[in-house]
């Protein structure tokens, strides 16, 4: 699939920004430079250097209370600017030749005002100038963040789930541990993860020297999944190969067990084990996987290393544990590639503790100021 890339304040302007790094170094045309970056900071911009100086997007700079400096948080103040300068934004939207694309991917954090705000009123326009999907790839405040942003968070997912195809959810506070650092600090490690997902599961088959896949998925299968709406999660595992032999050896962090794997475990076993620790590890936010809509599954890395009867198996074990409509599943194959990776979407999940955590924390925010 061919996508557009459009990140939105802070968190969505340095995740387009590592996307397509992360692109470029694996040779591949998921988004082939269709980019752009809307902020309501001028500063912003200055952190990027994948996103070309031409698609750096100020919003609001002529607005007595922005002109350049941002909203503060305050999302009622970004949606109005947004619109106010709604023509603007549309005519930047040509740079992206959007009758050219798949889809597009709005990437944002939802717990400022920028990202939520100017977010939600750029999809809305999206919808209107494209009939190619349009989906969310957003991400949710730590716990540790003020009220405010809980109250955005809540606000503006409500608006991204309304107003796309599907919205993936990273959450901050699944993967943030204050023992390893400020929020701030890991910034870049936690958008390294983020990424890794999207990219394995959206720009399947996007490499240059992409060989032909046993078990194949193509943009449809892709599409038919995320088209189910709603919250979608994506979960990961991957292990290492030996530089010697290739055997698989070590789970990476964070799904290492601190044990070697059994010298009487099978190929087929640990490709299935593989899919299992997917599911149900770290996945991209917390949920019941037994709610998701549909789930879609590649198999990545070296085919040798990669068992047929194992992908099978863990299939099927993944179709009973969602108990989903569909489960599309194929793999991805990567001849020189150094790990194996399972990489699972599920789509339109409903059960989210985190997401009707925020909301609570958000209602009584809302109590709190009248």
């Amino acid at each position: 699939m061919k996508f557009a890339l459009v990140g939105v304040g802070g968190a969505g302007g340095r995740i387009v920004d590592r996307l397509r790094r992360e692109e470029k170094a694996a040779g591949g045309s998921f988004s082939n430079g269709s980019l752009l970056a809307f902020d309501t900071t001028r500063a912003a911009f200055e952190q990027y250097d994948q996103i070309p100086l031409d698609r750096h997007v100020l919003v609001g700079d002529t607005h007595p209370e922005i002109r350049g400096e941002g909203v503060d948080g305050d999302v009622e103040l970004a949606v109005s600017v947004a619109r106010e300068d709604r023509d603007e934004l549309h005519r930047e939207f040509d740079k992206l030749e959007l009758h050219e694309l798949d889809a597009v991917v709005v990437v944002a954090g939802l717990g400022g005002g920028t990202g939520g705000g100017v977010g939600g009123v750029i999809v809305e326009s999206l919808q209107t100038l494209t009939d190619a999907p349009v989906y969310g790839l957003v991400v949710l405040p730590d716990e540790s963040e003020p009220e405010r942003t809980a109250l955005n968070a809540a606000r503006s997912l409500q608006s991204f789930v309304r107003f796309t195809d599907g919205v993936v959810v990273f959450d901050n506070d699944s993967w943030h541990d204050d023992a390893q650092g400020t929020l701030a600090e890991r910034y870049d490690e936690l958008n390294g993860h983020l990424t890794k997902r999207v990219l394995a599961v959206l720009a399947l088959g996007e490499l240059a020297d992409a060989e032909i896949a046993e078990n194949t998925l193509d943009s449809s299968d892709l599409m038919k999944t995320l088209g189910t709406g709603g919250v979608s999660v994506i979960g990961h595992a991957e292990i290492t190969l030996e530089s010697g032999g290739g055997l698989l050896s070590r789970l990476l962090s964070p799904f290492r067990n601190g044990t070697e794997d059994e010298p009487t475990e099978t190929l087929a076993m640990r490709t299935q084990d593989l899919i299992k620790r997917a599911a149900t590890r770290r996945l991209t936010v917390s949920c019941s996987i037994d709610s998701a809509d549909r789930a879609f599954l590649v198999l990545s890395g070296p085919p040798a290393e990669c068992s047929r009867k194992g992908f099978e198996s863990g299939r099927f074990w993944l179709e009973a544990q969602t108990d989903a409509a569909e489960v599309f599943a194929g793999d991805d194959p990567r001849p020189n590639a150094s790990v194996v990776s399972a990489s699972i979407l599920f789509a339109n999940v409903t059960d989210v503790p985190r997401i009707e955590a925020l909301k609570q924390r958000a209602v009584a925010a809302q109590r709190e100021d009248r």
